[in-house]
């Protein structure tokens, strides 16, 4: 029953939420609509999200003292964790699309959520895409430049930039991104505000989200494409601007559920 309940939910029959087409003007809404919701809630977002560029920082300082050539596929590839990280966001601006408290302890009311197993299950699958991606660009950078790992980041820069193998890594390592980042949106598009707002397990939640991006495809692909301009912008300087463009983005995505409520 428990592993059902994580699956399905706890209704018998699972759910088959109804999807709703999406427009451009939806997504800039609900991007005006997080913006919103930051803007009310400030001091709770950067609460929330300042840990993100913090861990984002470290995990690179760590891998720069391991494997200089991780450092970057880390960086572009921590972003696949982005649906789970904010899902702290998606209960602050449920609560207070609803009227409800709103201050900053109501965060972790998702540690009391009905579908908290769900939402673990789907943040392990979210993990372990992360870190296949990591291996997966380990795999691109040794197949082009063997195990040797460069002895100083002057020479990694002048490897990637300045010879054939450096640019054929970052040919194929983009594409290879790209595809995990198509993953990841299409299986987290909105499975975890689903999970906030409804108990109707992981494989529901999953399979809606991906339903949502079949049928608005144009649509979920510009989102992909603001999502990534966005985090790029946020990660200068340092990562900091992430404080900010986190949060709107994690509320935005609440407001741009394309499941009928």
């Amino acid at each position: 029953m428990a592993y059902s309940h994580i699956l399905v939910g706890a209704s018998t029959t699972p759910a088959r939420p109804v999807i709703l087409r999406l427009t451009g003007s939806d997504l800039f809404q609900a991007l005006a609509r997080g913006f919103d919701d930051f803007s009310a809630m400030p001091s709770h977002a950067v609460f929330l999200c300042v840990i993100y560029p913090l861990l984002g920082l470290s995990l690179i300082a760590m891998t720069l003292g391991y494997s200089m050539p991780l450092a970057f596929p880390l960086a572009a590839g921590f972003a696949l964790l982005g649906p789970l990280a904010a899902i702290g966001l998606y209960e602050l601006s449920r609560r207070r699309e609803a009227g409800l408290d709103c201050s900053a302890a109501h965060a972790l009311d998702v540690l009391h959520s009905r579908s908290l197993a769900a939402i673990m299950a789907l943040g392990l699958l979210l993990m372990a895409i992360f870190l296949i991606w990591l291996a997966v660009a380990e795999a691109i950078y040794v197949s082009n430049f063997g195990y040797a790992a460069p002895v100083s980041i002057r020479q990694f820069v002048d490897q990637v930039f300045n010879t054939p193998a450096g640019w054929h890594l970052i040919i194929v390592g983009s594409g290879v991104g790209f595809l995990f980042a198509v993953l990841t949106l299409t299986i987290s598009a909105v499975s975890f505000p689903l999970l906030l707002d409804r108990d109707v397990g992981a494989a529901v939640a999953l399979l809606t989200s991906i339903r949502v991006v079949t049928a608005n495809p144009v649509t979920m692909a510009l989102w992909g494409l603001i999502v990534a301009i966005l985090l790029v912008i946020g990660t200068v300087p340092f990562f900091l601007g992430l404080t900010v463009v986190i949060p709107v983005l994690g509320h935005a995505t609440w407001h741009r559920s394309a499941v009928r409520r």
